[in-house]
Protein backbone atom coordinates (compact mmCIF):
# COMPACT_ATOMS: atom_id res chain seq x y z
CA UNK A 1 0.00 0.00 0.00
CA UNK A 2 1.08 3.41 -0.75
CA UNK A 3 1.31 6.31 1.79
CA UNK A 4 0.94 8.86 -0.66
CA UNK A 5 -2.65 10.65 -0.38
CA UNK A 6 -5.07 10.00 -3.14
CA UNK A 7 -7.65 12.67 -4.43
CA UNK A 8 -11.20 12.75 -4.31
CA UNK A 9 -11.28 11.32 -7.91
CA UNK A 10 -8.96 8.60 -7.49
CA UNK A 11 -12.07 5.81 -8.56
CA UNK A 12 -12.71 7.92 -11.50
CA UNK A 13 -9.04 7.49 -12.72
CA UNK A 14 -9.13 3.58 -11.45
CA UNK A 15 -12.37 3.27 -13.46
CA UNK A 16 -10.51 4.80 -16.68
CA UNK A 17 -7.38 2.64 -16.39
CA UNK A 18 -5.05 5.51 -15.83
CA UNK A 19 -1.44 4.69 -15.21
CA UNK A 20 -0.23 6.20 -11.49
CA UNK A 21 3.10 8.38 -10.21
CA UNK A 22 3.71 9.26 -6.89
CA UNK A 23 3.40 13.53 -6.98
CA UNK A 24 4.41 16.20 -4.11
CA UNK A 25 3.25 12.95 -1.39
CA UNK A 26 0.22 12.07 -3.72
CA UNK A 27 -0.69 9.24 -6.50
CA UNK A 28 -1.85 10.71 -9.12
CA UNK A 29 -2.87 9.91 -12.53
CA UNK A 30 0.78 10.58 -15.31
CA UNK A 31 -1.52 9.18 -17.99
CA UNK A 32 -4.89 7.16 -19.67
CA UNK A 33 -3.08 6.20 -22.96
CA UNK A 34 0.05 7.73 -24.10
CA UNK A 35 1.04 11.12 -23.22
CA UNK A 36 2.15 12.56 -26.42
CA UNK A 37 -1.76 11.74 -27.64
CA UNK A 38 -2.99 13.84 -24.59
CA UNK A 39 -0.70 16.63 -25.19
CA UNK A 40 -1.94 16.97 -28.83
CA UNK A 41 -4.86 16.39 -27.55
CA UNK A 42 -5.30 19.69 -25.21
CA UNK A 43 -3.57 21.52 -28.09
CA UNK A 44 -6.59 20.83 -30.03
CA UNK A 45 -9.67 19.56 -28.44
CA UNK A 46 -10.73 19.54 -24.88
CA UNK A 47 -8.77 17.78 -21.41
CA UNK A 48 -9.88 17.18 -18.31
CA UNK A 49 -6.92 17.30 -15.56
CA UNK A 50 -7.55 16.08 -11.41
CA UNK A 51 -5.87 19.02 -9.79
CA UNK A 52 -6.87 18.24 -6.71
CA UNK A 53 -3.76 17.39 -5.01
CA UNK A 54 -3.29 21.83 -5.12
CA UNK A 55 -3.20 23.35 -1.81
CA UNK A 56 -5.67 25.83 -0.35
CA UNK A 57 -6.19 28.68 2.14
CA UNK A 58 -8.05 31.69 3.05
CA UNK A 59 -6.86 35.14 4.12
CA UNK A 60 -9.35 37.00 6.17
CA UNK A 61 -9.57 40.16 8.03
CA UNK A 62 -9.33 43.73 7.83
CA UNK A 63 -5.74 43.76 6.82
CA UNK A 64 -5.83 40.64 4.42
CA UNK A 65 -4.83 43.14 1.63
CA UNK A 66 -1.71 44.39 3.51
CA UNK A 67 -0.60 41.47 4.37
CA UNK A 68 -0.59 39.65 1.48
CA UNK A 69 0.90 42.36 0.01
CA UNK A 70 3.69 42.37 2.34
CA UNK A 71 3.74 38.37 1.54
CA UNK A 72 3.79 38.10 -2.47
CA UNK A 73 5.92 40.78 -5.26
CA UNK A 74 2.87 41.44 -7.10
CA UNK A 75 0.53 43.87 -6.57
CA UNK A 76 -2.93 43.01 -4.50
CA UNK A 77 -3.48 46.70 -4.53
CA UNK A 78 -3.93 46.45 -8.80
CA UNK A 79 -6.88 43.88 -7.70
CA UNK A 80 -10.77 44.32 -8.32
CA UNK A 81 -13.38 41.87 -6.60
CA UNK A 82 -13.96 38.73 -8.51
CA UNK A 83 -10.15 39.25 -9.98
CA UNK A 84 -7.28 36.25 -9.69
CA UNK A 85 -3.58 37.35 -9.42
CA UNK A 86 -0.39 35.66 -10.30
CA UNK A 87 2.32 35.92 -7.91
CA UNK A 88 6.07 34.57 -6.93
CA UNK A 89 6.10 34.76 -3.04
CA UNK A 90 9.86 35.11 -1.85
CA UNK A 91 12.26 34.42 0.98
CA UNK A 92 14.25 36.96 2.27
CA UNK A 93 16.99 36.49 0.18
CA UNK A 94 14.81 36.72 -2.90
CA UNK A 95 14.35 32.97 -3.96
CA UNK A 96 11.08 31.58 -4.06
CA UNK A 97 9.22 29.89 -1.74
CA UNK A 98 5.99 29.02 -4.06
CA UNK A 99 4.12 31.27 -6.84
CA UNK A 100 0.60 31.19 -6.11
CA UNK A 101 -2.65 32.40 -7.29
CA UNK A 102 -4.47 34.80 -4.91
CA UNK A 103 -8.60 35.61 -5.45
CA UNK A 104 -10.16 38.55 -3.74
CA UNK A 105 -13.60 38.18 -2.88
CA UNK A 106 -13.16 41.82 -1.28
CA UNK A 107 -10.34 43.56 0.09
CA UNK A 108 -10.58 41.31 3.09
CA UNK A 109 -11.22 37.62 1.95
CA UNK A 110 -8.99 36.05 -0.50
CA UNK A 111 -8.65 32.95 -1.51
CA UNK A 112 -5.15 30.90 -2.24
CA UNK A 113 -3.74 28.40 -4.34
CA UNK A 114 -0.82 27.05 -3.28
CA UNK A 115 1.40 24.47 -5.31
CA UNK A 116 0.81 20.83 -4.01
CA UNK A 117 4.51 19.79 -2.78
CA UNK A 118 4.77 23.19 -1.14
CA UNK A 119 1.32 23.34 0.89
CA UNK A 120 2.17 22.88 4.12
CA UNK A 121 5.59 24.89 4.03
CA UNK A 122 3.51 27.79 2.22
CA UNK A 123 1.35 27.54 5.31
CA UNK A 124 3.74 27.33 8.08
CA UNK A 125 5.77 30.60 6.10
CA UNK A 126 2.07 32.66 5.88
CA UNK A 127 1.47 31.97 9.35
CA UNK A 128 5.11 32.83 10.64
CA UNK A 129 4.95 36.27 8.60
CA UNK A 130 1.61 36.92 10.29
CA UNK A 131 2.72 39.38 12.84
CA UNK A 132 0.68 41.97 13.59
CA UNK A 133 -1.29 41.98 10.62
CA UNK A 134 -5.46 42.33 11.62
CA UNK A 135 -6.04 38.95 9.37
CA UNK A 136 -6.05 35.15 9.73
CA UNK A 137 -4.80 32.33 7.65
CA UNK A 138 -6.24 29.01 7.47
CA UNK A 139 -5.53 25.85 5.89
CA UNK A 140 -8.43 24.95 4.01
CA UNK A 141 -6.78 22.34 1.29
CA UNK A 142 -8.71 19.56 3.06
CA UNK A 143 -12.26 21.29 1.71
CA UNK A 144 -11.49 21.38 -2.09
CA UNK A 145 -10.97 19.15 -4.51
CA UNK A 146 -10.13 20.98 -7.98
CA UNK A 147 -10.33 19.73 -11.93
CA UNK A 148 -9.51 21.75 -14.92
CA UNK A 149 -11.01 21.99 -18.16
CA UNK A 150 -8.49 23.09 -20.94
CA UNK A 151 -8.36 23.74 -24.72
CA UNK A 152 -8.89 25.63 -27.55
CA UNK A 153 -12.48 24.21 -28.05
CA UNK A 154 -13.38 24.44 -23.71
CA UNK A 155 -15.64 27.74 -24.48
CA UNK A 156 -18.39 26.23 -26.57
CA UNK A 157 -18.58 23.55 -23.95
CA UNK A 158 -17.94 25.81 -21.00
CA UNK A 159 -20.68 28.08 -22.18
CA UNK A 160 -22.60 25.17 -22.88
CA UNK A 161 -22.27 23.80 -19.58
CA UNK A 162 -23.22 27.11 -17.86
CA UNK A 163 -25.65 28.42 -19.56
CA UNK A 164 -24.16 31.85 -20.33
CA UNK A 165 -21.15 33.76 -22.21
CA UNK A 166 -17.60 32.66 -20.24
CA UNK A 167 -16.27 35.96 -22.09
CA UNK A 168 -18.56 38.02 -20.44
CA UNK A 169 -19.23 35.81 -17.24
CA UNK A 170 -15.75 35.29 -16.23
CA UNK A 171 -13.22 37.38 -18.39
CA UNK A 172 -9.32 35.79 -18.18
CA UNK A 173 -7.90 36.00 -14.60
CA UNK A 174 -11.40 36.64 -12.94
CA UNK A 175 -13.63 33.93 -10.93
CA UNK A 176 -17.25 33.51 -9.60
CA UNK A 177 -18.65 31.48 -7.75
CA UNK A 178 -21.41 28.94 -9.83
CA UNK A 179 -23.80 26.32 -8.65
CA UNK A 180 -23.33 22.97 -10.54
CA UNK A 181 -25.40 20.25 -9.70
CA UNK A 182 -26.77 21.92 -6.88
CA UNK A 183 -23.14 22.01 -5.26
CA UNK A 184 -22.04 25.62 -4.60
CA UNK A 185 -18.42 25.74 -6.63
CA UNK A 186 -15.36 28.35 -7.55
CA UNK A 187 -15.06 28.72 -11.39
CA UNK A 188 -11.77 30.64 -12.31
CA UNK A 189 -10.61 31.31 -15.51
CA UNK A 190 -6.97 30.30 -15.41
CA UNK A 191 -4.87 27.31 -16.59
CA UNK A 192 -1.81 25.97 -16.98
CA UNK A 193 -1.21 24.73 -20.59
CA UNK A 194 -1.40 27.91 -22.95
CA UNK A 195 -5.07 27.30 -23.46
CA UNK A 196 -8.03 28.68 -22.33
CA UNK A 197 -10.50 27.06 -19.97
CA UNK A 198 -11.15 27.48 -16.48
CA UNK A 199 -9.74 26.03 -13.17
CA UNK A 200 -13.12 24.58 -10.76
CA UNK A 201 -12.87 24.11 -7.14
CA UNK A 202 -15.43 21.87 -6.04
CA UNK A 203 -16.36 20.52 -2.15
CA UNK A 204 -14.46 17.79 -1.21
CA UNK A 205 -17.10 15.29 -0.79
CA UNK A 206 -19.39 16.21 -3.59
CA UNK A 207 -15.97 16.61 -6.15
CA UNK A 208 -16.50 12.81 -7.49
CA UNK A 209 -19.83 13.60 -8.39
CA UNK A 210 -19.70 17.23 -9.92
CA UNK A 211 -16.68 15.59 -11.78
CA UNK A 212 -18.95 12.52 -12.98
CA UNK A 213 -21.50 15.22 -14.42
CA UNK A 214 -19.18 17.49 -16.25
CA UNK A 215 -17.53 14.38 -17.84
CA UNK A 216 -20.33 13.19 -18.89
CA UNK A 217 -21.51 16.40 -20.09
CA UNK A 218 -18.53 16.94 -21.77
CA UNK A 219 -18.86 13.61 -24.12
CA UNK A 220 -20.43 15.52 -27.07
CA UNK A 221 -17.54 17.47 -27.01
CA UNK A 222 -14.63 14.51 -26.77
CA UNK A 223 -13.87 15.63 -23.37
CA UNK A 224 -10.76 13.51 -23.12
CA UNK A 225 -9.21 13.01 -19.75
CA UNK A 226 -5.49 13.98 -19.03
CA UNK A 227 -2.60 13.16 -17.14
CA UNK A 228 0.09 14.65 -15.39
CA UNK A 229 2.44 13.86 -17.76
CA UNK A 230 0.63 15.70 -20.51
CA UNK A 231 0.32 18.49 -18.27
CA UNK A 232 4.08 19.11 -17.61
CA UNK A 233 4.92 18.84 -21.35
CA UNK A 234 1.95 21.42 -22.21
CA UNK A 235 3.72 24.17 -19.26
CA UNK A 236 6.75 23.77 -20.88
CA UNK A 237 5.88 24.36 -23.99
CA UNK A 238 4.31 27.97 -23.09
CA UNK A 239 7.31 28.71 -20.65
CA UNK A 240 5.10 28.32 -17.14
CA UNK A 241 7.46 27.84 -14.80
CA UNK A 242 7.79 24.65 -12.40
CA UNK A 243 8.74 25.01 -8.62
CA UNK A 244 11.85 22.96 -7.99
CA UNK A 245 13.00 23.70 -11.87
CA UNK A 246 12.23 27.04 -13.56
CA UNK A 247 11.80 28.52 -9.52
CA UNK A 248 13.02 27.16 -6.90
CA UNK A 249 14.71 28.27 -3.53
CA UNK A 250 17.88 29.06 -5.45
CA UNK A 251 16.10 30.41 -8.32
CA UNK A 252 14.82 34.29 -7.63
CA UNK A 253 11.80 35.66 -10.42
CA UNK A 254 14.15 37.79 -12.00
CA UNK A 255 16.46 34.93 -13.16
CA UNK A 256 13.19 32.82 -13.87
CA UNK A 257 12.10 36.03 -16.60
CA UNK A 258 9.57 36.73 -14.06
CA UNK A 259 10.21 40.51 -13.26
CA UNK A 260 6.66 41.60 -14.76
CA UNK A 261 5.01 40.38 -11.46
CA UNK A 262 7.78 41.44 -9.32
CA UNK A 263 6.82 44.92 -8.35
CA UNK A 264 9.82 46.53 -6.90
CA UNK A 265 8.14 50.43 -7.24
CA UNK A 266 4.78 49.32 -5.37
CA UNK A 267 4.01 50.98 -2.27
CA UNK A 268 4.14 48.83 0.19
CA UNK A 269 7.01 46.91 1.22
CA UNK A 270 7.75 42.70 0.64
CA UNK A 271 9.57 39.82 1.68
CA UNK A 272 12.59 39.65 -0.88
CA UNK A 273 12.42 42.98 -2.02
CA UNK A 274 15.69 44.19 -1.12
CA UNK A 275 17.74 41.90 -1.95
CA UNK A 276 15.59 41.55 -5.99
CA UNK A 277 16.23 45.15 -6.25
CA UNK A 278 20.37 44.70 -5.52
CA UNK A 279 20.29 41.94 -7.92
CA UNK A 280 18.26 44.16 -10.43
CA UNK A 281 20.40 46.89 -10.18
CA UNK A 282 23.53 45.38 -10.61
CA UNK A 283 22.40 42.94 -13.23
CA UNK A 284 21.36 39.11 -13.55
CA UNK A 285 24.80 36.80 -13.15
CA UNK A 286 21.85 33.55 -14.23
CA UNK A 287 18.92 33.32 -16.17
CA UNK A 288 16.48 30.89 -16.93
CA UNK A 289 16.80 30.39 -21.05
CA UNK A 290 14.23 27.69 -23.12
CA UNK A 291 15.64 26.08 -25.84
CA UNK A 292 14.65 23.49 -28.93
CA UNK A 293 16.62 20.77 -30.42
CA UNK A 294 16.95 19.45 -34.13
CA UNK A 295 17.35 15.92 -32.61
CA UNK A 296 15.33 13.53 -31.23
CA UNK A 297 17.09 13.29 -28.26
CA UNK A 298 15.71 14.83 -25.17
CA UNK A 299 18.59 16.68 -22.56
CA UNK A 300 17.14 15.97 -19.19
CA UNK A 301 17.07 17.81 -15.66
CA UNK A 302 20.77 18.56 -14.72
CA UNK A 303 22.34 18.24 -18.10
CA UNK A 304 25.31 20.17 -18.73
CA UNK A 305 24.65 23.27 -20.83
CA UNK A 306 28.11 23.89 -22.65
CA UNK A 307 29.62 26.69 -24.56
CA UNK A 308 33.11 26.01 -26.17
CA UNK A 309 32.70 22.58 -24.03
CA UNK A 310 32.81 24.58 -21.23
CA UNK A 311 29.68 23.72 -18.91
CA UNK A 312 28.05 27.50 -17.89
CA UNK A 313 24.58 26.14 -17.38
CA UNK A 314 22.36 23.00 -16.32
CA UNK A 315 19.06 21.94 -17.65
CA UNK A 316 15.95 22.45 -15.55
CA UNK A 317 13.72 20.14 -18.03
CA UNK A 318 13.10 18.65 -20.53
CA UNK A 319 11.09 17.08 -22.78
CA UNK A 320 9.40 16.28 -26.01
CA UNK A 321 6.88 18.43 -28.07
CA UNK A 322 4.79 16.30 -30.57
CA UNK A 323 2.95 19.63 -31.71
CA UNK A 324 6.50 20.71 -33.46
CA UNK A 325 7.77 17.21 -33.28
CA UNK A 326 11.25 18.37 -31.66
CA UNK A 327 12.88 18.44 -27.64
CA UNK A 328 12.02 21.39 -26.06
CA UNK A 329 13.07 22.59 -22.95
CA UNK A 330 14.47 24.73 -20.08
CA UNK A 331 18.07 26.11 -18.55
CA UNK A 332 19.41 28.04 -15.70
CA UNK A 333 23.32 29.66 -17.50
CA UNK A 334 25.40 32.12 -16.51
CA UNK A 335 25.21 35.11 -18.25
CA UNK A 336 29.04 36.64 -18.54
CA UNK A 337 29.55 36.04 -21.91
CA UNK A 338 26.68 34.12 -22.67
CA UNK A 339 27.07 33.49 -26.67
CA UNK A 340 23.06 32.28 -27.55
CA UNK A 341 24.05 30.92 -30.39
CA UNK A 342 26.55 28.60 -29.20
CA UNK A 343 25.36 26.37 -26.74
CA UNK A 344 25.85 22.71 -26.91
CA UNK A 345 24.62 19.31 -25.06
CA UNK A 346 26.67 16.28 -24.59
CA UNK A 347 24.05 13.49 -24.93
CA UNK A 348 25.57 9.94 -25.28
CA UNK A 349 28.87 11.24 -26.79
CA UNK A 350 27.15 13.28 -29.43
CA UNK A 351 27.66 17.22 -29.37
CA UNK A 352 23.85 18.71 -29.85
CA UNK A 353 23.58 22.35 -30.45
CA UNK A 354 20.23 23.92 -28.76
CA UNK A 355 18.29 26.91 -30.45
CA UNK A 356 17.48 29.48 -27.75
CA UNK A 357 13.87 30.24 -28.39
CA UNK A 358 11.21 32.90 -26.62
CA UNK A 359 7.83 30.72 -25.47
CA UNK A 360 5.28 29.58 -26.14
CA UNK A 361 7.78 27.07 -27.77
CA UNK A 362 5.33 25.37 -29.98
CA UNK A 363 4.23 28.52 -32.02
Amino acid sequence: MSDNKRTPLYPFHEKLKARFVPFGGWDMPVSYTKILEEHTCVRKGLGLFDVSHMGEALVEGEEASEFLNYLITNDIDSMTDGKALYSPMCSEDGNVIDDVISYRYNKNKYFICLNASNTDKDIAWMEKNLGNFKCTVKNCSDEYGQIAIQGPRSLPFLNELFDFDMNHEIPRFHFKEIEIEGTLCIVSRTGYTGEDGCEIYIPTDKTLAVTEYIFEKGKSHNLTPIGLGARDSLRLEVGYPLYGHEISDAINPLKAGLGWCVKLKKEANFIGKENLTKEKEAGLTEKVIFYTLDDKRIARQDTPVLQNDKPIGKVLSGTFSPVINKPIGSALVKTADLDTGNLFFDLRGNKVALKVARPPLHK
